[in-house]
């Protein structure tokens, strides 16, 4: 893509060093978006070009990208760094002449900012006739979370419908990036040896595990005003689940993926009297409504899937570090089921557990297990690496559209309909009792992730 610029607002802020710098440094340096792309990065606080050189490099180093000094010099020379009030036109004007200086047609607007700013950032940009641009394109890119609930996130939506156009918008769900989140649709509908399994006569329940061994640490401000159900429920959750239970699409491109995952959205049933909070025990005396887990029991209202209990989990301080799907199978009375997890993190991979004979001269059975694992094909591409080649190219199948948002909050929104109590729990374990409750008072147990699966 020739006469490119990628402007960051926020370029100090924690994701812009964590993720974006070194995704950029690394789309940049193998040749996937053109070498004379021009960086340009926005801040509030006013900082000297060796401050900022010290910013990027600590970030790559962060990240332990592994570059030379002379590559680090070239890719330096395309950042162009701006100060100053982004609520105020002088820094706009001094984009609008940078941009034209550097003769960049298409731009993306990268919004590593809190909310609040939105609206200011994007007036000023349209007051510099920055939101459009007729020889090439203009898109803009921003993180979650859209809004607290279904109402904020409909003025969120509403406010940058003013400005922009919705295929200008790419609204960001880094999990939908990931390899094995993709995999799911290329495993279920490519391989015809599944998909006709993939129903209430032959599964018999679903497991969701997001679990992560450390805590809040850095985040307690923004954990404080929104917990861990609508961090990671509403989006990363409920985009699992969508991959998970929809339908085969007429065509796979975005807009016939975004209308299936759209109808698991809305049909999803929210139980509101089974949603288990919690917190983890010392994270604050202060915040005694602060939720750091959670757990529920859901249901597709589908002719596929009616009847079979979704059971999701996700937390902070847990016992491990983990994310997967599992796909649990009926099973013939004292035997094991068949199990089919889709691991996300860590140890990428697809596992199947089936009945296989032990060695031995008897006929005698124990579990074993067929692995996909993902380390053995080479190195995985980073999400916002992934993320932002799909902006520039105007792919927007993994990205959120506004009603896809919206529906997701309303479940959200429905499942908090009874205010649950927040329940203590101990650290390292896998929550309050409650959630163990909630899914062995139906005759199940949650499954304990595995360690050995795929391991480098």
């Amino acid at each position: 893509m020739d006469n490119l610029g990628i402007v960051i607002f926020g370029i100090t802020s924690n994701l812009s060093q964590l993720k974006l710098i070194p995704a950029l440094f690394e789309l940049w340096r193998h040749g996937n978006i053109n070498r004379e792309v021009s960086i340009v990065g926005l801040s509030l606080r006013e900082r000297s070009l060796e401050e900022m050189e010290k910013l990027f490099r600590d970030s790559l180093n962060t990240k332990k990208v592994i570059f030379e000094e002379n590559l680090f010099e070239d890719f330096w020379r395309h950042f162009i760094f701006l100060s100053g009030n982004l609520s105020e036109k002088e820094i706009y004007e001094k984009l609008h002449k940078q941009l034209l200086n550097k003769k960049i047609n298409n731009v993306i607007f990268y919004l590593a900012v809190h909310p609040n700013l939105y609206e200011g950032i994007f007036e000023n940009l349209k007051a510099e006739k920055l939101n459009k641009n007729a020889k090439g394109f203009v898109k803009v890119m921003i993180e979650k979370p859209i809004g607290n609930d279904y109402v904020s996130a409909k003025k969120l939506n509403d406010l940058m419908s003013r400005y922009f156009s919705e295929e200008q918008i790419f609204r960001i769900d880094h999990y939908l990036a990931k390899e094995t989140i993709q995999n799911i649709l290329t495993f279920r509908f490519h391989n015809k040896i599944f998909e006709p399994l993939w129903n209430k006569e032959m599964i018999d329940h679903i497991q969701v595990t997001v679990a992560e061994d450390f805590g809040v640490e850095m985040r307690n401000a923004y954990y404080d005003s929104v917990g861990a159900l609508k961090d990671v429920g509403q989006n990363h959750v409920l985009q699992m689940l969508a991959l998970t239970l929809m339908k085969k699409p007429n065509r796979f491109d975005n807009k016939e993926i975004t209308a299936e995952r759209m109808a698991v959205f809305n049909n999803l049933i929210p139980h509101s009297e089974t949603l288990v909070l919690g917190q983890y025990e010392n994270y604050s005396q202060d915040k005694p409504v602060t939720d750091t887990f959670f757990a529920f029991k859901t249901e597709l209202n589908s002719e596929e899937f009616k009847g079979v209990p979704i059971y999701v989990r996700s937390g902070k301080k847990l016992r491990q570090t983990v994310t997967e799907i599992s796909i649990i199978f009926k099973n013939e009375a004292d035997k094991d089921p068949n199990v089919l997890i889709f691991r996300i993190q860590p140890n990428e991979g697809i596992v199947l557990e089936m009945a296989v004979k032990k060695p031995g001269l008897e006929m005698k059975c124990e579990k074993g297990s067929m692995q996909f694992c993902y380390h053995q094909l080479g190195k995985l591409s980073e999400a916002y690496e992934k993320l932002l080649m799909d902006a520039i190219n105007g792919e927007q199948t993994y990205f959120n559209d506004a009603v896809e948002v919206e529906s997701q909050w309303k479940f959200i929104d429905a499942l908090l309909a009874k205010n649950a109590k927040i329940n203590i729990y101990s650290k390292g374990s896998w929550g309050p009792k409650e959630a163990s409750e909630l899914i062995e008072k139906d005759g199940r147990k949650w499954l304990e992730p595995s360690l050995a699966l795929c391991r480098i």
